[in-house]
C-alpha cells in the first residue's frame, strides 16, 4: 500500500486522488466536531465553502432540519447556529439535524478531496479506527492534512504544539480538550460526494 500525506488543502491534487482513500484530518477542529455531530445523533454534515451559501442552504430546508455552522479565522460566525466546536455538537440539539458546516481549512480539504474513491474523516478521537477503515479498503491511500491558512498546521502534523497554546489563550480549552483525546470513538466519517453529504453510516 503507498500512503502519500498532502500538508495542507492547498497542496491537494485532485486528479491524482483517482482511485484511491482519502483521509481527510484537521484536528483543531473540523474533524473532532464532525465525528462529535454525527456521534450525537446528527443526521449528516454537508460542507460548503462559503459561509454566505451555507446559510442560504440551511434556509432552504423548508422541514427546518437543518442548521449552518462554522468558522472563519477561528472565530464563530454571525448569524449561524453553531460554531465549529465539538463542545457544541454535544447537545441533542443536533439530533437528526443536516448540518451545512464551512471552515476556514477542514471543509476545503474535504471539498479538495471529492476526486477520491472514498474519503474518511480522521482525528486522534478515531485515529485507529481510521487506520483500519483505510487499510481494509485495499487501496493506496492520500492522507490530507487542512493545514492552517495555507501553511501546515502544527496539530495536524505533531498532534500539538503552538496552535493548541493559542487556543487555550483564546479560551478554547474545552474544545482542545475534545480534540486531543485519542481513541474514543470506532466511528469513521464518510464523505459521499455524489450525495454531497458525510454521514455516519455509508450505507
Amino acid at each position: 500500500m503507498r500512503i502519500d500525506v498532502a500538508p495542507t488543502a492547498s497542496a491537494v491534487v485532485p486528479s491524482e486522488l483517482s482511485g484511491l482513500t482519502a483521509l481527510v484530518i484537521d484536528v483543531l477542529r473540523a474533524s473532532t466536531t464532525i465525528i462529535t455531530a454525527l456521534t450525537n445523533g446528527c443526521e449528516a454534515i454537508v460542507p460548503v465553502s462559503e459561509p454566505l451559501d451555507a446559510r442560504r442552504r440551511a434556509l432552504a430546508m423548508a422541514s427546518g432540519g437543518a442548521l449552518a455552522a462554522g468558522e472563519r479565522q477561528g472565530e464563530p460566525i454571525p448569524g449561524f447556529d453553531l460554531s465549529n466546536s465539538p463542545v457544541e455538537f454535544q447537545t441533542p440539539r443536533v439530533r437528526g439535524m443536516t448540518v451545512y458546516f464551512t471552515t476556514s481549512n477542514g471543509t476545503r480539504a474535504l471539498l479538495a478531496a471529492r476526486a477520491a474513491h472514498a474519503i474518511g474523516v480522521a482525528a486522534l478521537v478515531n485515529v485507529s479506527a481510521a487506520a483500519a477503515w483505510a487499510a481494509d479498503g485495499g487501496r493506496d491511500v492520500a492522507i490530507l492534512c487542512a493545514g492552517s491558512h495555507g501553511a501546515r498546521a502544527l496539530e495536524d502534523w505533531t498532534r500539538g504544539g503552538l496552535l493548541v497554546e493559542r487556543l487555550i489563550a483564546a479560551g478554547r480549552g474545552a474544545d482542545v480538550d475534545a480534540c486531543l483525546r485519542l481513541d474514543t470513538t470506532k466511528l469513521v466519517p464518510r464523505y459521499v460526494p455524489n450525495v454531497d453529504k458525510i454521514v455516519g453510516d455509508p450505507r
